[in-house]
């Protein structure tokens, strides 16, 4: 697996590069082909915690996991074993859809437990207003809500506002 690590607001040294390198080939056994993905990391520092976020784009979905700690390499323990995660809890979905790129003798670990099957539990259908996106804000203010569904009139589309960590909005726009 190829990586381009970099560090907005920290320099990233030799050691934390090797480290990390290091732990992320521990992904490397659940792909046939690594020699064609390539993994962006990026380390930021936001007060006093680390954050290490790391995206691991393939052809057909994109693996993603964002840790925050005080110690930096334990953020990047903590991102690798959160991949680890998601690659075991769907790995039968994944091996299903993606035969070529997922192997399928993924191992299996002793503490793993029997995760629950997702599934939808609560289906909705919304009338969507137009209105702009100020409009939409206070909607979604007003009903406590983390996204909002509505017709945005300056777009011309359906569009999704959501909440962000940092405490801005977003927009999703579909077309």
């Amino acid at each position: 697996m190829e990586l381009n690590i970099r560090g907005d607001k920290i320099a990233v040294t030799k050691a934390i590069k090797d480290y990390i390198t290091e732990k992320l080939e521990k992904l490397d056994k659940y792909f046939e082909d690594v020699k064609n993905i390539k993994a962006s990391v990026i380390i930021r520092v936001k007060n006093n915690e680390q954050i290490i976020e790391v995206t691991v784009p393939t052809s057909k979905f994109t693996l993603r996991a964002e840790e925050k700690h005080a110690d930096l390499y334990a953020a990047i323990d903590l991102v690798v074993d959160k991949l680890e995660r998601q690659i075991r809890k769907n790995k039968t979905k994944l091996t299903n859809k993606y035969k070529n790129i997922i192997q399928v003798e993924l191992p299996v670990l002793e503490d793993e437990e029997e995760e629950e099957e997702l599934k939808v539990v609560k289906r909705k259908n919304i009338d969507t207003k137009p209105m702009d996106e100020e409009e939409a804000i206070l909607q979604m203010e007003l009903l406590n809500h983390d996204f909002f569904v509505f017709k945005n009139v300056d777009e011309e589309c359906v569009s999704v506002m959501y909440k962000r960590r940092d405490g801005n909005y977003g927009i999703i726009n579909v077309k």
